[in-house]
């Protein structure tokens, strides 16, 4: 029997490694940060560590470029390599290299060990890219677990203060009920349809008797209830202000766009591609959610005080705005949802570094009080957080502008007028929140100095001394952290002027799908 055993051939799927490369650039990367992170010199630990988390995002961006004209099925059809892959894994590596410039020289990381930080962050980026390009129901929940779990962890890092455990621990029990809910759905689905796949579904749902069965209709309810709960679209959004609030900054950054970013991304693959045979169920339903997230989320943020806060509640009204492209379920409204993906990425990351400069400088930093007279102390980091509320409100020239310009568009021509007009009305909302911000900053004097931020926030520099004093900004004030400010900030500027070649790599990734929308 053994030597039949042995003689036996056993074949497996055909791996397509140049397809994987960026996949396995960013695992690979997870496990050598996590190897050195063992070393207990410190230059190895604060420096190179870092450093090697930065080349293995770099890797996995150079590699999405260097595949960008590919469009092929990787892992038997469980993985598609196409133009909106590589879109939204260009977003991740973007929201990943900011994330580790931002986390350099932060508390988290040395708190948690910086090895295991910086492989987490990797592991999970590794899992959007795994996610977002899923055309099987296997590998969604697998590349939606590889996402998460990670994430639970990094949102406690800071492990001496109560807020980030607290923040762990609810993102742990919401999470795992919305991955539950989730699997659960694709059950069901997988029940009705017979199969995993994506291709296999659609053929299937061509069978009248099973778009009417119980069975399809409680699976396609699951999984909107659990991508909703990913994407923080209300009422399953209640998780989101308290993990955005106390998890450490930089870790908040990233899940404000990169988790959103890949929340969608599935949502479009699945509800636009597999699902799309059975539209006339889903888009009514996602249709309302759009609608009262916008609504929730604005009137959320009026009343907030802290800014993490109040950008965890313009973070569910921007995932309503999201959804109306997709509800749209045309090719124009995939390619308004991956532009505003894009804008929302660079709008929202300019704001948290901002946020994270001036917890580094005082220790009410994320309160609205600490911003009066920003602008004329520090308008190096007024100016980016200033075009940021702005771009997010919506104002001509900047991203923000265009991208909703683009997805009113969108649910016009496609039949959804009234959430176009919802859009319109949120944005209007918005600005009584995101104007306070800008007002705080440039029309009101500077407060008395702060007490010193805790030692530690930036390690290997002294205390700062002074709110508002030039010896804080050349102490308390890292480059590295203004540099990602400044750059997101003028990216959200010069998108807005000139949105062309974001708006071309956005035609690309909406192509990947067009032949199935109208």
């Amino acid at each position: 029997m053994t030597p039949l055993l042995a003689a036996a051939k056993i074949d497996g799927p055909e791996i397509d490694w140049a397809g994987l490369s960026p996949l396995i650039a960013l695992i690979g990367g997870s496990i050598l940060a996590l190897l050195l992170g063992l070393f207990r010199a410190r230059p190895v630990r604060e420096f190179l560590v870092p450093f090697v988390a930065l080349a293995a995002i770099g890797t996995a961006l150079g590699l999405t470029i260097w595949q960008w004209d590919e469009t092929k099925d990787l892992v038997a059809g469980a993985m598609r390599l196409d133009h909106l892959t590589l879109a939204l894994t260009g977003i991740f590596c973007v929201a990943g290299i900011a994330t580790v410039l931002l986390s350099w020289r932060h508390v988290a990381p040395r708190e948690s060990a910086h090895g295991e930080y910086y492989a987490l962050l990797l592991a999970s980026l590794a899992g959007m890219v795994l996610l977002v390009g899923a055309t099987d129901l296997v590998a969604l929940f697998i590349g939606l677990e590889l996402l998460s779990i990670p994430l639970y962890v990094l949102c406690a890092t800071e492990m001496r203060r109560e807020g980030s455990l607290e923040s762990g621990l609810k993102y742990l029990i919401i999470g795992s009920v919305g991955s539950a809910t989730l699997l659960f759905g694709s059950a069901f689905l997988y029940g009705a349809a017979g199969s995993t796949g994506f291709a296999d579904i659609v053929k299937a749902l061509g069978d009248q008797d099973i778009r009417d069965s119980a069975l399809l209709l409680t699976g396609v309810g699951l999984l909107v209830v659990g991508l909703a709960f990913k994407a923080s679209v209300a009422p399953f959004h209640m998780w989101t202000p308290d993990v955005y609030e106390g998890a450490p900054t930089p870790v908040t950054a990233f899940m404000a766009v990169a988790t959103k970013a890949a929340a969608i991304g599935i949502t479009i693959r699945l509800f636009d591609v597999a699902l799309l045979p059975v539209s006339d169920i889903w888009q009514p339903a996602l249709a309302i959610l759009a609608a009262i997230t916008i609504v929730v989320g604005n009137v959320g943020a009026l009343g907030q005080s802290s800014l993490k806060r109040m950008l965890a509640y313009s973070g569910v009204a921007q995932a309503g705005y999201l959804l109306a492209g997709i509800v749209a379920a045309t090719r124009g409204g995939v390619e308004a949802t991956v532009f505003y993906l894009a804008a929302y990425t660079v709008m929202n990351l300019a704001a948290f570094a901002v946020i994270t400069a001036q917890q580094g400088l005082r220790p009410d930093g994320d309160d609205l009080g600490a911003y009066r007279g920003l602008g004329v102390e520090r308008p190096l980091l007024a100016w980016p957080l200033t075009l940021a509320m702005l771009g997010l409100a919506g104002f001509p020239l900047t991203a923000g502008f265009i991208g909703k310009f683009a997805l009113i568009q969108a649910s016009v021509e496609g039949g959804y007028t009234w959430l176009g007009v919802f859009i319109v009305i949120g944005s209007m909302i918005s600005l009584g929140y995101y104007l306070k911000v800008v007002a705080t900053m440039w029309m009101t004097e500077s407060p008395e100095p702060a007490a010193p931020a805790p030692a530690g926030i930036n390690p290997g520099t002294p205390p700062v001394l002074a709110g508002g004093s030039p010896e804080a900004d050349a102490q308390g004030l890292r480059w590295e952290v203004a540099c990602v400010a400044v750059v997101f900030g003028a990216l959200t500027l010069a998108i807005g002027v000139y949105p062309q070649p974001l708006f071309e790599l956005a035609s690309d990734a909406a192509g990947a799908i067009a032949g199935l929308l109208s």
